[in-house]
Order: C-alpha cells, then structure tokens, then sequence
C-alpha cells in the first residue's frame, strides 16, 4: 500500500517514544493521537509484524502492538536516534522516597462485622 513517507515517520517515531501502540479496527476513522487515518496506523504496524519487530494483540476492536528488542534496533536505526534514546515502556519510572508518616493503632473488632471483641 503506497502510504507519504511523512506518515510512515510519524508512526514509527510514535510508536518508539511509547514503546506500544494501540488503533481501533474501524479503518476510516482517524488515529486520535496521529490524526492519521487508522488504515495508514494498521497496515504500516502489519508490515513491522511480519517482519518480527511488535508484537500484536488485538481485543474489543483495537489492535495493540508492543514493540519488541529488535524492533527497537531496528526503529533506532531507522529514525537515526542514539543508544542512549530508549522507549517509555524500558524507562524506570521515577519513585520518590515515602515520607514516614505514623501509624495510628488499629482498632479491635476487625473490619466491623459484628460485636467488637472483649
């Protein structure tokens, strides 16, 4: 399917900065995040999948695609990005230290079934 080299871009870089993407199946509709037409989004992900680069889910009319090791090589060589660049789904989240905060004692009785205890 002859698609703008543009489009093919944008989904690929979109689907690299997540790591996963996700299209409904209705094919004339557009992507809500690319506004690209849905058609476009499951047939250039089709081509990645064969060739071993997502994996593909699809549940309730929506395609899910996960992008796997050597998709991410190949997706960096394509788009020309360093090593260092990885997807979101690779990143470590951020976690602050929790506050320690104090504990008030439980109250008897367990969870409010019944009588309390004596």
């Amino acid at each position: 399917m002859f698609m703008p080299t543009k489009t093919i871009h944008d989904i690929h870089h979109a689907l690299f900065k997540d790591g996963v993407l996700c299209a409904k199946k209705c094919e004339i509709s557009l992507h809500p995040e690319l506004k690209i037409p849905n058609l476009y989004v499951i047939k250039c992900m089709e081509s990645l999948r064969s060739r071993g680069y997502v994996k593909e889910q699809f549940a309730w009319r929506h395609y899910y695609w996960f992008l796997t090791n050597e998709g991410i090589e190949y997706l960096r060589e394509k788009l020309n990005l360093p090593q260092e660049v990885v997807p979101a789904t690779l990143m470590k989240a951020q976690q602050s230290m929790p506050v320690a905060t104090p504990q008030t004692p439980a109250k008897p009785g367990g969870f409010g079934r019944g009588r309390p205890q004596q």
